[in-house]
């Protein structure tokens, strides 16, 4: 954490911090080739993502050693553009889990980290560049600064209508984060745009069934629930519900049948997956714990709705190896059922669950 000294940098170079690309006056002492404009700008980037990439960044931003060949040098060329698009997914993902976690202000150094990458990778005016421009939008939006976010779509839709070949995916991210700024402006006709074209290009990419198309359900159910449309919120919140459910109960059953054809005499714990990265994971938590709050505002006219979200959640902290919160959702689900008197085919699966939460905490980690 190292003041610099100006005698010790090369005539004619100059040092932008990482954060702001204001004049540097700091630099990390760690990997000595990251540099700051203060103290503050430092703290903020090294809890965000510097921490965890601090020393991935040395052979980025160093001078590629003396090849013997050309064959050589092209190899050289070769890692180090492997690691740089390792960084823009490394980067991008911990934005994304920050967003989802409600951490605006953590999520925009690791977002300008992938986007700074996609330019040395991609070039300047890449489709490519999109995702992180997104990214840094919705950060400024979570942090009320609505002109920004406005500034960082304009070039995200920039980029995007100067691109010949735009993937159906990133149109639906592009048409999403409009949606939600629109909703930040209470424009909600013109967010109900955006957001039924971001299911649309969602459902071209993915299926109109799959968890990347949910989030812009989910969105719009948001704006119905706000304008007090409670019937078509309630169709919307329920359809992201089933959602989920169809696809962390695939990986459920699938665990189930492998426990039993897979009989480990050994003790060994039995490993758990949700098939999703850390962001995806962040997103459905998210979501999911949204639409439990809505549900149980209401529980009184529709129990059975509350325990249909407290069941998936049970299913998504097991999958994620989360027994003590398993347990928990799993507890409220089933007293829910008992007071709500609801069928004992429904109490007994969710004692099902709350059995198999049992069995995960008494194995013996390996």
């Amino acid at each position: 954490m190292n003041v610099i000294y100006p005698l010790a940098v090369p005539k004619g170079r100059r040092l932008y911090c990482e954060v702001c690309e204001a004049p540097a006056e700091r630099v990390c002492t760690a990997c000595t080739v990251t540099y700051y404009c203060g103290v503050v700008h430092q703290k903020a980037d090294w809890a965000s993502i510097h921490e965890k990439i601090c020393q991935l960044l040395i052979p980025l931003r160093t001078s590629m050693p003396f090849y013997n060949s050309e064959e050589e040098r092209q190899h050289g060329l070769q890692q180090l553009q492997q690691r740089q698009k390792h960084l823009i997914e490394f980067c991008y993902t911990v934005a994304q889990k920050y967003l989802f976690e409600g951490k605006h202000e953590d999520a925009v150094p690791a977002a300008l980290h992938s986007l700074r990458f996609r330019m040395n990778v991609y070039g300047l005016s890449s489709v490519e560049l999109v995702p992180a421009y997104l990214l840094l939008a919705e950060a400024s939006l979570g942090l009320g600064r609505i002109v920004q976010a406005e500034e960082y779509l304009s070039q995200a839709q920039w980029t995007v209508l100067k691109s010949t070949e735009c993937p159906n995916a990133t149109h639906s991210l592009l048409h999403r984060n409009l949606g939600l700024l629109f909703m930040a402006k209470e424009n909600y006709e013109e967010a109900r745009y955006h957001l039924a074209n971001d299911i649309y290009f969602a459902s071209c990419a993915f299926g109109t069934e799959n968890i990347r198309t949910s989030g812009g359900y989910f969105h719009l159910a948001n704006i119905f629930f706000g304008l007090n449309k409670m019937d078509l919120a309630d169709t919307l919140y329920t359809k992201v519900s089933e959602i989920w459910n169809k696809y962390l109960n695939n990986h459920y059953q699938a665990l189930s049948r492998a426990r039993i054809q897979q009989i480990d005499l050994l003790g060994k714990r039995f490993e758990t997956d949700t098939g999703l990265d850390e962001a995806q994971e962040a997103e459905a938590i998210q979501i999911l714990t949204s639409i439990l709050n809505i549900r149980e505002s209401t529980s009184d006219k529709a129990p059975q709705k509350t325990v249909f979200v407290l069941k998936i959640l049970v299913m998504l902290y097991y999958l994620m190896m989360n027994s003590s919160k398993a347990q928990e959702y799993a507890m409220r689900a089933f007293n829910l059922a008992k007071e709500k008197q609801l069928s004992v085919q429904e109490q007994n699966a969710i004692q099902e669950l709350l059995n198999l939460i049992s069995a995960q905490e008494a194995q013996p980690m390996t």
